[in-house]
């Protein structure tokens, strides 16, 4: 049975409710979409930020349960922000994945910054685009030279023989970026920052020592994603002549969402997803994980009854995920979400309307431009657990209709990142 995707209505205005369909199961390699750019799927925008105003949550109708609770941190980690943008949202999912790492690390992050704001300064027209993307890189290369001994200082031991590697590659990558810069060369500005970024990302990760906080005692059973792990989704695309079939890189986070990633990943091997049709796709979301059958979620045969998971929420600043309530109903309304819902993919679990730990298996993809719905202003941050982004291919999710079918979803890396797997006690019984 389709869950409902409904939203709340008020004395002074009714708001769409939104419905998934039926599911289904199949299987996948590792494709990439080739759809011509004049031929891609389009939508009015003003339809879309209209559907974007009118509506306000996700829900499934998954059984209740009510589990308020906050992690506890075994130590502070707090990310150091004083070097993030104050400008316009951040809408690459590689970079909101960068900024969301735990680390504490002000001399990378601010080699991080001026690489990231590189695409901002590929916006501006004509000439003058090169020269602030000079500026951006002298300003990395100052901040490595000046930092190096610092980041190298933020690595485990085990690790540092590596950064010191990625530090250099990283230096000549500078190096050679400041080459194409003067050559005029801006083709080739963006391929070389996504290179450098990486390394920086890899540095980065290396930062993490351990998962850094307790999952609340009463979740910590479930499965739980400490760190992260990527996926390939493969989607066979129906009647669509220039597309037929696309595989999406996603990138869990368990170190913002252990339950929400955990409990996806855990279904990931279950091959839950397999075969299973995508069940909304209206220019708003995208969304799928409904079965077919009464039930509007996993049940986990161990029990017999849908296994549902609590609303997890990372606050920008926080040391551990608050659970079970929306940040509105906590009254924290300036609250920022460390995995906010600013790039086209990003990832999210659908929900009860009315219960906040109803989320089960239903997943949605929101397909928007954040300057509709900013962080921090728009109706899904806070309320809606982001547990992922789509960081390759994301822009044929706009592609994707009712009755396409996810063939299967494969784990890249990152599986031995997964605690409690139920699939395991599933495969041994």
């Amino acid at each position: 049975m389709a869950a409902a995707l409904a939203f709340p209505t008020c004395c002074c205005c009714r708001r769409p409710s939104l419905r998934p369909s039926a599911g289904r199961r199949g299987r996948r390699p590792v494709a990439r979409c080739a759809l011509p750019s004049s031929e891609k799927n389009s939508f009015s925008w003003k339809e879309y930020a209209i559907s974007v105003a009118l509506s306000a949550g996700l829900i499934t109708g998954a059984p209740t349960l009510g589990w308020p609770a906050h992690a506890s941190p075994l130590e502070p980690v707090i990310p150091d922000v004083s070097v993030l943008i104050s400008g316009p949202p951040i809408k690459d999912p590689g970079a909101l994945l960068r900024y969301a790492l735990p680390i504490d690390n002000k001399a990378v992050r601010e080699v991080q910054k001026p690489l990231e704001d590189i695409t901002d300064s590929l916006k501006i027209a004509g000439v003058r685009a090169l020269d602030s993307v000079e500026r951006n890189v002298r300003q990395a290369s100052r901040a490595l030279s000046n930092g190096r001994n610092l980041i190298l200082g933020g690595l485990a031991e085990s690790k540092r023989a590596n950064g010191e590697e990625l530090l250099d590659k990283l230096a000549v990558g500078l190096d050679e970026l400041q080459r194409i810069v003067e050559d005029r060369n801006r083709d080739a500005v963006a391929p070389k920052q996504k290179e450098l970024l990486q390394y920086v990302g890899t540095v980065e990760e290396d930062m993490v020592d351990g998962f850094p906080y307790e999952v609340p005692e009463e979740y910590s059973s479930m499965p739980l994603l400490k760190g992260r792990a990527t996926v390939d989704m493969k989607v066979k695309i129906k009647d669509n002549p220039n597309l037929e079939d696309c595989v999406f890189r996603i990138v869990l986070d368990g170190y913002n969402a252990p339950v929400t990633a955990g409990n996806f990943l855990d279904l990931v091997e279950r091959k839950f997803y397999d075969g299973m049709e995508i069940q909304r796709a209206d220019g708003f979301v995208v969304q799928t994980g409904d079965p077919e059958g009464p039930a509007e979620g996993f049940i986990d045969p161990s029990t017999g009854k849908v296994r549902t998971i609590p609303l997890e929420l990372m606050v920008d600043g926080d040391k551990a995920p608050v659970y079970g309530e929306t940040l509105e109903e906590l009254g924290r309304y300036k609250a920022q979400t460390k995995l906010p819902f600013n790039a086209f993919g990003t990832m999210a679990m659908a929900r009860d309307e009315f219960d906040d730990n109803s989320a089960s298996s239903q997943i949605f993809w929101l397909l928007k431009e954040s300057e509709l719905t900013p962080s921090n202003a728009n109706i899904l941050d806070g309320r809606y657990a982001v547990f992922g982004y789509v960081t390759e291919n994301e822009d044929y999710l706009a592609d994707l209709k009712v009755g396409d079918v996810i063939e299967s979803i494969q784990v890249v890396s990152g599986l031995d990142n997964l605690a409690n797997p139920s699939y395991k006690i599933s495969c041994e019984e």
